[in-house]
């Protein structure tokens, strides 16, 4: 193992590092692509070919690497009826579906081609978030979640539970098979006032625990990302017993810092800071004002327990020493 990346699972993990880690990451397709690599090898290469890109350039402290192409969970239960009577009837795909095996060739072909050995976390989504964007095409999809939970919700449960079942196999499979050093998760908080905090805990969370402890179990690390992707809005504190060991949210969104956040989660990792639109400083903002804010962020969260980032992913065409500043301002 590379000390780069034993200095950053240190940094994961909680544990005292010489200089605080940074990371930022976006996607390398379109957003009309991201449902149709599974039945387009183009768009997968165009991902492997901006991770190659992404790494030589910016020669990160660690990668985020990018699922896309690969959001649309091919289950033909989901496929053939969007009524919740309809979806009862699904089952698991199985570790050995072409969705679940592209995957890790995905990740082999990336770390394969990568110049170093850095710590590498796989992207995937929760289960219910594959589900809704199924019914709402990425965009939408909460209004029907909460239809069905109001509707029965154990049968809802039942549905997300066989979901988790392939996403827990492709966790084990990208970091056993493939060598990811961990999974960061995606998760969200339902938009719609009619799922509450008890809802989603009841319903929504046991899901989501399973990958999270599915990819423990094979011993990657976890992250946990509580998304806030065009203006969603989440309880993070719906999120705060989750057995991850890394957790990323929209700090300026939601109102808590890096130090408020660390308390949520119990004293565990956390990792973020800027705000990630077109809009935020690390975009705009000049390498002054940038390398302020990282060293403000760290003087505020403190050095352990602390990784600088973004909310959530960056605008694609950002220019590559916006990200350098971040990383030059802690090295310094």
């Amino acid at each position: 193992m590379s000390e780069k990346k034993e200095w950053v699972l240190k940094a994961f993990k909680g544990e005292k590092v010489d200089r605080v880690p940074v990371g930022f990451w976006h996607h390398f397709t379109s957003e009309d692509e991201w449902l149709d690599g599974f039945s387009n090898p183009a768009i997968i290469e165009k991902n492997i070919e901006g991770h190659k890109r992404f790494i030589r350039e910016v020669q990160p402290d660690f990668i985020k690497l990018m699922s896309d192409g690969y959001f649309a969970y091919p289950n033909p239960a989901i496929a053939k009826g969007k009524s919740l009577q309809e979806l009862a009837s699904i089952q698991p795909l199985g570790p050995d579906h072409a969705w679940i095996k592209e995957q890790v060739a995905l990740v082999k072909k990336i770390k394969q081609e990568s110049t170093e050995d850095i710590v590498a976390i796989y992207n995937i989504f929760a289960p219910v978030t594959y589900l809704k964007w199924l019914l709402g095409e990425v965009s939408g999809g909460d209004d029907l979640i909460a239809d069905f939970l109001v509707e029965d919700p154990e049968d809802l449960k039942k549905v997300l539970d066989v979901i988790a079942e392939d996403i827990a196999s492709l966790s084990r499979a990208v970091i056993k098979e493939a060598g990811a050093d961990g999974i960061y998760l995606s998760v969200q908080s339902i938009q719609d006032q009619r799922v509450s905090a008890a809802d989603y805990q009841a319903v929504i969370a046991p899901s989501e625990i399973t990958v999270l402890e599915a990819a423990s179990a094979v011993g990657g690390v976890t992250v946990l990302h509580i998304c806030g992707y065009e203006g969603a809005r989440n309880d993070i504190h719906l999120f705060a017993d989750y057995p991850a060991q890394v957790f990323n949210w929209a700090v300026g969104p939601e109102g808590i810092t890096l130090k408020e956040g660390r308390e949520i989660f119990k004293g565990r990792t956390v990792l973020g800071g800027f705000e990630n639109g077109k809009t935020g400083l690390l975009y705009t903002g000049s390498k002054d004002a940038i390398q302020a804010e990282a060293k403000k962020l760290v003087a505020e969260a403190g050095e352990q327990g602390l990784v600088i980032g973004a909310d959530c992913t960056i605008p694609s065409d950002i220019a590559v020493e916006r990200i350098q500043w971040v990383r030059e301002a802690l090295e310094n």
